[in-house]
């Protein structure tokens, strides 16, 4: 019994989660509907449907679907399949997984078949391939990014399963299926298939025996999951070091993963600590290094450092307002033109380096103020740094040779 392989979805309307791409509304099952869906590459957490999706467009367009992987692709391979279909009215789907590492070359030999349409191109990968391809790739395709299944459609999805194979599960075991496979459904497919080859009903602690920690990047099946970290990143905004730790403790014992822990930690260390201690992002990124070659238990013990460390630094979030500012004015339309003595091989551009350090110029066509430091911890020393730079030179200018 392979449930993942028996329950794997083969229509749009069968597909679990993505509704931002796939409901209703969805800009991929429009295009797909329209029958107008270019190259595309899709990108997310392992488990989440790429391969079915792509199997699925594949049926629903009535192509031959062709399924490679860019770390074993052979170009003499890809050409022949093309080949085959050189004067073919419906041409292929020539699935690619792992497609960020499609080299150079092979992505050179895709393109004049991506630019004649001879074949539909997807590729799949659980990173963000844009940077990885071309530019003459990205701009012959759309990328989609589909996200962990969530939660409730889990559930749903679970529920559906263990009613058409009569399988019995406690409560508790059902919750733990789902929150400790983080949004992966072949992951929690396969878990409960290895429980039930156990013995029923499936019981919580077979399957801590079976998976002792959850996986990947953490969902829980209600809203404890979402309050205990906002309570963790609250309580250490807040300084106190002891709740802070409660509320790791409970994020850790609830099965969440150390390296989605350690994400928000970081995005903490910069948006509530900012320059007042600039070392604190420096240990958050030492942290999520560590415990993604780690894992739990000892996990814990580098967050537990973390956490004391985020709580006692000093805090400002002038980093983070300045950005926002920043943004919501080019939002609203705010658009300068740069100026002319800054653009690339201008004659006119001052070196400060040639100046002692520091020169008057414009930067900007029209003044902005959008960066307001609090002078709390470092950030006030930088705030002196920067005003001696500029009052230095300023005074050294004004005097007469």
């Amino acid at each position: 019994m392979n449930l993942a392989l028996k329950y794997r979805p083969k229509s749009i309307e069968e597909m679990v989660g993505h509704e931002h791409l796939l409901g209703s509304s969805g800009i991929l099952s429009g295009l797909l509907k329209a029958e107008k869906l270019p190259h595309s590459f899709l990108y997310g957490p392992p488990g989440c449907g790429k391969t079915t999706l792509a199997r699925i467009i594949a049926s629903t367009l009535d192509r031959p679907f062709y399924e490679m992987n860019a770390t074993t692709l052979k170009i003499d391979a890809l050409r022949k399949v093309l080949n085959e279909y050189s004067n073919a009215l419906q041409k292929p789907l020539i699935f690619i997984d792992e497609v960020h590492r499609l080299s150079k070359n092979q992505q050179e030999v895709l393109l004049p078949y991506m630019e004649r349409n001879d074949a539909l191109i997807i590729g799949a990968s659980t990173e963000n391939p844009y940077y990885s391809l071309t530019a003459a790739m990205r701009s012959r395709s759309h990328l989609f990014e589909l996200h962990p299944v969530d939660a409730k459609a889990m559930r749903s999805y679970l529920e559906k399963i263990l009613l058409q194979e009569k399988i019995t599960a406690e409560e508790d075991a059902k919750s733990y299926l789902i929150l400790s496979s983080g949004g992966d459904i072949r992951a929690m497919l396969n878990l409960l298939e290895s429980a039930v080859a156990l013995g029923t009903p499936v019981t919580l602690q077979r399957l801590k025996q079976l998976r002792p920690h959850a996986m990947q990047a953490g969902s829980s099946e209600d809203e404890s999951h979402y309050e205990l970290t906002s309570a963790m990143i609250k309580s250490i905004r807040g300084s106190d070091i002891d709740a802070g730790l409660y509320y790791l403790a409970r994020l850790i014992e609830g099965g969440e993963p150390a390296e989605f822990i350690a994400r928000r930690l970081a995005i903490l260390a910069s948006e509530d600590i900012g320059n007042a201690n600039p070392h604190a992002l420096n240990l958050a990124s030492s942290t999520l290094n560590i415990v993604k070659h780690i894992g739990y238990p000892e996990a814990r013990i580098t967050l537990s450092q973390l956490v004391i460390y985020l709580a006692s630094s000093p805090k400002s979030n002038s980093a983070y307002k300045a950005i926002n500012k920043a943004q919501k004015r080019i939002k609203a339309g705010e658009i300068h033109p740069i100026p002319s003595h800054i653009k690339t091989h201008a004659k006119t551009y001052l070196y400060p380096h040639d100046h002692g350090g520091w020169v008057a110029q414009q930067y900007l066509a029209a003044p902005l103020q959008l960066y307001h430091t609090q002078k709390i911890g470092f950030e006030k020393t930088l705030y002196e740094w920067h005003e001696k730079i500029i009052d230095t030179q300023k005074s050294d200018t004004g005097k007469q040779p």
